[in-house]
């Protein structure tokens, strides 16, 4: 027992001596960085968003539809929406049950099903890219749509298919935050998606309207075997037309080929 009892004491020791030399360096490397900026020792100026990005989901992706396959990869039948696993208010119900394609075409809003809220469901590929340093530029193939997500303030009044997108970088917590550990590695990308043109869900006609907010967490994950995936978790809030939030993921796989990049127009059907 005395010998355990020393061995605890010795670590402890060890533990406080390293700990007290790791200030003692910190003091003396920022003795003369304050010195060389002329004794103000403020903070240094955050990287950019692009500098500082904890992981790397830049690249072309293809979507995997390995859940509600018919639904996605197909149009489904009108008023067919409880495949979709969400509670419509009245008036959504009325317009998912009157959809007309056709209709839709002839006022030139054959994108609906291509808005930001429903984009990512179709059978798509996915290019992200830098725009610049506070810009990430998402484009899809199917529909041949672009959204910005944009660190900070955005830009600009919304309305259009794809709305105004928020970005910041998410960083998981550590199992003891805010215990001194600091934050646990890793970090996805988190989107929040306004003032969005009134579209669909589904390419049946299963609305969403302008004030629907979408909020979306784009996390990578390097696979056995050299493959990497995109995960693609949403949440939409629409108090005018969902009783409840609508949440769903999706799944895409890293494509180093460039030459299945196809873009196509959107189709009311």
């Amino acid at each position: 027992m005395v010998i355990v009892r020393r061995d605890c004491i010795l670590r402890s020791h060890r533990w406080l001596a390293a700990m007290l030399v790791g200030i003692l360096v910190v003091t003396l490397w920022e003795r003369p960085v304050a010195a060389q900026r002329g004794g103000r020792g403020g903070p240094p100026a955050p990287p950019a968003p692009r500098a500082a990005a904890p992981v790397d989901l830049t690249g072309q992706w293809v979507s995997l539809i390995t859940e509600e396959w018919r639904q996605r990869q197909f149009t489904a039948p009108k008023g067919d929406f409880g495949s979709l696993n969400v509670v419509l208010l009245p008036p959504a119900r009325k317009m998912a049950a009157s959809w007309d394609p056709a209709r839709d075409a002839a006022a030139g809003e054959q994108c609906k099903a291509y808005g930001a809220a429903g984009i990512m469901r179709l059978p798509t590929r996915v290019r992200l890219a830098w725009q610049d340093d506070v810009v990430l530029k998402l484009e899809t193939d199917a529909g041949s749509q672009t959204r910005l997500l944009r660190f900070g303030a955005p830009l600009g009044d919304g309305g259009d298919w794809q709305g105004l997108s928020t970005a910041s970088w998410d960083y998981p917590q550590a199992a003891l935050a805010g215990r001194g550990f600091g934050a646990a590695p890793g970090g996805s990308l988190k989107v929040i998606t306004t003032k969005m043109k009134p579209g669909y869900l589904s390419r049946n006609g299963v609305p969403y309207s302008g004030n629907a907010v979408m909020t979306e967490f784009f996390d990578r994950f390097d696979v056995p075997g050299g493959d990497s995936l995109l995960v693609v978790t949403s949440e939409i809030v629409d108090p005018e037309y969902l009783a409840t939030p609508y949440w769903t993921s999706q799944q895409f796989k890293r494509e180093t080929d460039a030459s299945r990049w196809h873009p196509t127009p959107c189709a009311a059907r």
